[in-house]
């Protein structure tokens, strides 16, 4: 019996030696270890309020949009009503809520007037200036986003009309 044991030791021996090496963790500094801990930590900066005339431009495109939903809000529900009746393809009632259809996208015009007068504004302050402050960036990203949501609806409005008229 002991002369199994001893005979196993080599084996197991052998069998170690040929197992991968253990990658070790290098015992130089961590990243979070080199911070000094006596330096101040900053504070967040208080929020900015965007500059007057951002502001006042921004809530009049932001009001046109809303103005331009609501005149495309009349015409699409006219054209759906038109294009749930519609008949066959090129059948008066169908040529009916094609023309329909287009007064639709036709009142689109002032939300997607607004939404590139926004992103006008953040080019040319970026060529003229060099940037923006932080107050203006957030207002001018809020103003997109509310104008991008309106129109976003309207596209899709406009795709679900377009389905039911086959084109």
């Amino acid at each position: 019996m002991r002369m199994l044991t001893l005979l196993g030791l080599p084996v197991a021996l052998a069998a170690t030696a040929c197992a991968a090496p253990e990658r070790l963790p290098p015992l130089s500094p961590r990243a979070a270890e080199l911070i000094d801990p006596r330096l101040p930590v900053r504070p967040e900066p208080a929020p900015q309020p965007p500059s007057p005339a951002l502001a006042a431009r921004l809530a009049e495109l932001i009001a046109q949009a809303r103005r331009g939903d609501a005149a495309f809000r009349a015409a699409a529900a006219e054209a759906e009503r038109l294009a749930a009746a519609a008949g066959a393809r090129e059948s008066e009632s169908w040529i009916s809520a094609q023309q329909a259809l287009s007064a639709a996208i036709a009142a689109r015009e002032p939300t997607v007037r607004a939404l590139g007068d926004i992103d006008a504004i953040g080019a040319e302050a970026l060529a003229r200036q060099g940037g923006m402050t932080p107050g203006d960036v957030d207002a001018l990203q809020s103003a997109a986003a509310e104008v991008a949501a309106i129109d976003g609806a309207q596209v899709r409005r406009i795709d679900a009309m377009q389905a039911r008229l086959g084109g």
